[in-house]
């Protein structure tokens, strides 16, 4: 017979566990989704005014903001409300745990910032942006897969996966840009 505080103690660890597995997901499934957003916003940043390095970073980094407050918005007010009112315990859960969308838009925004000093002129920026983006992508796909215990042929598939679909925005800016 299980003692009730052994008991309690198990289902306490029981909910870490679930929180942790919940925690690493959200961190990589909104920056696979994050670096993927950070590269459109590159692709349409075709017509920028008169600081376009600082326009682009603005945009890349607001952007991000605008999603994460969507994704919180939609997980806190979607099947949530339905049951019950969030507390402000989920409340901060669910903007830490969408956090990631926001973080993956900051090294594309940091590569346009340092631009000028590796002497690349706007459309390089952008090119540079576009590379952090897509590499951002794949990282965040790898680093879930291999968080997760997939199979080394699995994490080659969606490191595969989602360099291919970074290919394809590749692909798109280029038919955009000509």
């Amino acid at each position: 017979m299980v003692s009730r505080d052994t008991g309690r103690a198990v289902r306490a660890a029981d909910r870490r566990e679930r929180r942790a597995d919940h925690r690493a997901h959200a961190d990589y499934t909104g920056g696979v989704y994050g670096s993927m957003l950070a590269a459109s916003v590159v692709v349409g940043a075709g017509s920028l005014g008169s600081f376009p390095r600082a326009e682009l970073v603005l945009l890349l980094l607001l952007t991000s903001l605008v999603f994460w407050l969507a994704h919180v918005h939609a997980e806190l007010f979607g099947a949530r409300l339905a049951r019950h009112p969030p507390d402000r315990g989920v409340i901060r859960r669910v903007c830490r745990d969408e956090w990631p969308i926001v973080k993956a838009a900051v090294p594309p925004a940091a590569a346009v910032a340092v631009s000028p000093l590796l002497g690349l002129n706007v459309q390089g920026a952008l090119w540079l942006a576009l590379s952090v983006a897509v590499a951002g992508q794949v990282g965040w796909s790898v680093a879930a897969a291999h968080r997760a215990g997939a199979s080394r042929s699995l994490v080659v598939t969606t490191a595969s996966v989602n360099a291919l679909l970074g290919l394809l925005i590749v692909v798109v800016k280029i038919a955009v840009t000509h």
